[in-house]
């Protein structure tokens, strides 16, 4: 199932705004480069109708035509807008001192995400190792909320009816042998989740990788983040993992909460 938006009244949009939107997301980071025809068909236009915004991107800097080819791509532009957004908030300013402190012998990653549609976008990660996993998280990546430990902290959190809502907006796909797909099996899982106050993950998205994650809660209770470590599962077995790592997790989220709260930030105090 495609992600979808609440729909608009069609008498106040812009409808070809909308479809140069569309030709932003037809690039992903497993497709960074597209052929106009590619763009037409992931966008749902015409070539005619993909040739003239491509063209138009181009001009405003935003899309960049690779050279000796028929290839598009994003230039880096398109950045801005994003940096420009998560930048609003002292959430990544707020973080990463936190994330530091998580990363060292046991953990080789920590990071903040925070949900978007049905996926988790990552806004600040601290990262000293996993390359050997083949794990390449960057600030602006995203990974499906369904099978991650981040995306599954916030879920918990939420109303059963927003639950379903984000768990049924993208095709739930086996990544691993413990990825966990079936729509009922998930929502036991996240009440689970809410009544222990964190998520874990068993190489659940990447073979591998363990991860732990606790939400970042605002004042009224409600998940605006989530807070997570990574470490290689060959080290240990994950409940060693948890042992040596659960209870810094669980004080970095409150920390992170109450630290935006007192700032006049959105985080309120985080669930132990």
């Amino acid at each position: 199932m495609k992600e979808t938006a609440a729909p608009a009244d069609a008498k106040n949009t812009v409808q070809s705004l909308a479809k140069g939107f569309k030709v932003l997301q037809a690039f992903t980071a497993q497709e960074p480069e597209l052929t106009m025809a590619e763009v037409a068909r992931k966008a749902g236009l015409d070539n005619a109708t993909a040739f003239r915004f491509l063209n138009t991107l181009v001009s405003l800097g935003y899309v960049d035509k690779v050279d000796n080819s028929r290839l598009f791509r994003l230039s880096l532009k398109v950045l801005d807008l994003g940096f420009h957004a998560i930048g609003r908030s002292d959430l990544r300013t707020r973080a990463r001192p936190i994330l530091r402190g998580l990363v060292g012998e046991v953990n080789e990653a920590a990071s903040i995400g925070v949900l978007d549609g049905s996926s988790v976008m990552y806004v600040e990660r601290v990262q000293a190792g996993l390359t050997q996993l083949g794990v390449d998280v960057r600030i602006g990546s995203r990974v499906a909320a369904y099978s991650s430990a981040v995306g599954q902290a916030i879920l918990a959190w939420l109303p059963r009816e927003q639950q379903v809502q984000v768990l049924e907006g993208q095709p739930r796909v086996q990544l691993t042998p413990t990825t966990l797909t079936d729509l009922d099996a998930l929502l036991a899982r996240l009440e689970h989740i809410r009544s222990l106050g964190y998520a874990a993950s068993n190489q659940e998205t990447v073979s591998g990788l363990y991860v732990l994650a606790a939400p970042v809660l605002d004042i009224d209770g409600m998940p605006v983040a989530a807070l997570s470590v990574a470490a290689p599962s060959h080290r240990s077995t994950l409940q060693q993992f948890q042992d040596n790592t659960l209870d810094a997790v669980l004080e970095a989220a409150q920390q992170l909460s109450r630290s935006l709260h007192a700032t006049g930030g959105y985080a309120g105090t985080a669930a132990s």
